[in-house]
């Protein structure tokens, strides 16, 4: 019955307006579930009586399941188009909130996160896939317009997540955040029946079916559970987590260099520095933005004292901020300077949060949300924009789907830096701690950015595409 729904192809000329709405919808569903816990930890403590150590799970479960998951659903999205993976997605994502909603404790409610992780992975590279796939069907060399609303609600929808949570917790108590996921997996079911191709463009570049490198994903999830472990409790007796994610990732490499139709090719990437480049500032970008999502609203609860509501309405600048940037120069085919100016918006951020003291006032903690949304939009659209030019169209959704998986490593970094500065409590000092570490991640950033020469040849082809 499900195959017998299906959108039919588009106008010939331009990029098919139906299938705007399953993209945007599947592909929110990650970044908004990542941002709504942030003012959810402390209910769900205070209600089932967990420790931060335990709630911790929360986030890392989710960060887990998406990084293994994204470039594992991108691959499957490679080999069976993205309709099957975008309606078994909404379905499970449609499981977790039932069972979030219904949990009666923490270990449930990580198993929640942990299907809500890879429930949510399809939505990002499938509309990686359709949008390369009306490139091919139409001629578009570079959608820009089409790839601006991606990013817009992708990245900056993970900035209204606090806020969304702070008044779903206000009206419906925390188990809300995972409700709200059940109508959200119903309308992305709905439209991928209604308006998602059964058949695309990029058909003839599919690799054949039944040859996925299982043990090439079980060495990369051993990579990052090792890595991901010790990231959450960092300490000399801890190493040999590390030691054992270097065996799995050696492993995992000289697998897949073994391989005729590796899981992740490994020798595109070795032969593609730049697009290892652009892995490397995603890293980087995520960790800052993630230090911002998760330590600033820590802070802004526990050590400025304001409700999870008052909180997430402070972070509705960045939101705002992000959505105006974005939408003003998302379709400016440059992206070197949208780097650049992103890198210095995440140092400037950095450098205001160790200007705030624990009586800060609201409008200086609104500028710092406000200034934090011109990095907010810049820097995820350049980075989306680089890898569309630089990623392999027959491998589309497995790179993408790694591009998330290099976000959620900034993220699992963040998450850990956090951990550590703020010791017990998230109090000014700690804040101020983690402000330096933002500065250096910045830095970095903004020094990968202006020594790279590639982003000069994406920017001839950006420029050189039609429109969209």
């Amino acid at each position: 019955m499900i195959d017998l729904i299906a959108a039919k192809p588009g106008p010939v000329d331009r990029f098919d307006r139906r299938l705007l709405a399953p993209m945007m919808i599947g592909a929110v569903l990650n970044p908004v579930n990542s941002s709504i816990i942030a003012v959810a930890l402390v209910p769900i403590a205070t209600a089932l009586g967990a420790p931060a150590s335990e709630t911790a799970w929360l986030v890392s479960s989710l960060y887990l399941a998406t990084s293994i998951g994204q470039p594992l659903v991108g691959r499957l999205v490679d080999m069976f188009g993205p309709r099957r993976l975008s309606i078994a997605g909404a379905i499970l994502t449609g499981l977790a909130g039932v069972i979030g909603v219904f949990a009666p404790n923490i270990a449930v409610l990580v198993i929640a996160r942990v299907i809500l992780g890879f429930g949510t992975c399809a939505g990002y590279p499938a509309a990686m896939y359709l949008i390369r796939s009306e490139a091919t069907r139409t001629g578009m060399r570079s959608p820009a317009g089409v790839l601006t609303a991606l990013s817009v609600t992708t990245q900056t929808i993970a900035v209204i997540g606090p806020t969304l949570g702070g008044l779903l917790i206000q009206v419906g108590g925390w188990r809300a955040t995972f409700a709200v996921n059940i109508p959200l997996a119903i309308a992305s079911l709905v439209l991928s029946l209604l308006f998602l191709p059964k058949s695309t463009a990029l058909d003839a570049t599919r690799p054949a079916r039944g040859r996925l490198d299982y043990l090439g994903v079980a060495l990369f999830a051993g990579t990052l559970v090792s890595l991901l472990l010790f990231l959450m409790n960092i300490h000399l007796a801890q190493l040999w987590l590390l030691g054992l994610a270097a065996v799995f990732g050696a492993a995992f490499a000289l697998w897949e260099l073994r391989r005729p139709d590796p899981f992740i090719d490994v020798r595109v990437f070795a032969g593609n520095i730049p697009l290892l480049v652009t892995y490397a500032r995603a890293v980087l970008a995520a960790t800052v933005s993630y230090c911002y999502l998760y330590g600033f609203t820590q802070w802004l609860e526990g050590g400025r004292g304001l409700s999870p509501a008052a909180a997430g309405l402070i972070l509705l600048p960045t939101f705002a901020v992000g959505i105006v940037v974005a939408s003003l120069f998302g379709r400016k085919p440059e992206i070197r300077w949208k780097l650049i100016v992103g890198a210095a918006g995440q140092i400037v951020m950095a450098v205001l949060l160790l200007l705030v003291g624990a009586e800060a006032a609201i409008w200086f903690l609104v500028l710092i949300a406000i200034v934090t949304g011109i990095p907010q939009g810049l820097v995820s659209l350049a980075i989306q924009n680089t890898l569309y030019h630089q990623a392999d169209p027959a491998r589309m959704g497995a790179t993408s789907g790694l591009l998330r998986t290099f976000m959620y490593l900034g993220a699992m970094l963040a998450s850990a830096a956090t951990g550590a500065f703020f010791h017990t409590t998230a109090d000014t000092g700690g804040l101020h701690d983690l402000a330096w570490f933002m500065l250096g991640a910045g830095g970095l950033f903004l020094a990968i950015t202006l020594v790279d020469r590639s982003l000069r040849r994406v920017d001839r082809l950006a420029t050189g595409a039609s429109g969209d």
